[in-house]
């Protein structure tokens, strides 16, 4: 199901978002895409304004029991459109390989976020290209599974 990078170049974000969640629930989690080493996640949030349901994949850190994704948006200058309905909304729902969970988002800040991020950066060092290119202190959520 692989995708030449000629026709991930025409696609549109939602296109191949799309995909990704395609791919994603036919093959238990696994993604290709330059995704194969990065742990995946995806996250359903209710609309700030609509109140649609709407999921989006994101990269995700996982640390035993915990979950972290990152607001980064590819390095955008502003915070994603999930970032913003999470707020509004924190009950969410979340994939992650075969698993399908109720959480509750929360956004860390401070020195925990901090740490968070770097252990992110080191794990995946675009997000410290993210990070300059934003130009703005990229949000980190915690999904906290519930019950």
């Amino acid at each position: 199901m692989g995708l030449s990078a000629h026709k991930v170049a025409r696609m549109t974000f939602n296109d191949f978002n799309a995909r990704i969640i395609e791919e994603f629930r036919a093959s238990h989690g696994k993604v290709g895409h330059g995704f194969e080493n990065t742990a995946i996640v995806l996250l359903t949030t209710t609309g700030a304004k609509s109140g649609k349901k709407r999921t989006n994949p994101l990269a995700a850190l996982v640390d035993g029991d915990r979950m972290y994704v990152f607001g980064s948006k590819g390095g955008a200058p502003v915070n994603p459109d999930w970032y913003h309905n999470l707020v509004a909304h924190p009950s969410v729902e979340v994939e992650y390989g075969d698993e399908r969970f109720g959480a509750d988002a929360v956004v860390v800040e401070g020195p925990e976020r901090d740490r968070i991020f770097a252990r992110q950066v080191a794990a995946a060092p675009v997000f410290a290209e993210y990070a300059e290119k934003a130009g703005r202190v990229i949000p980190i959520i915690e999904l906290r599974r519930k019950g």
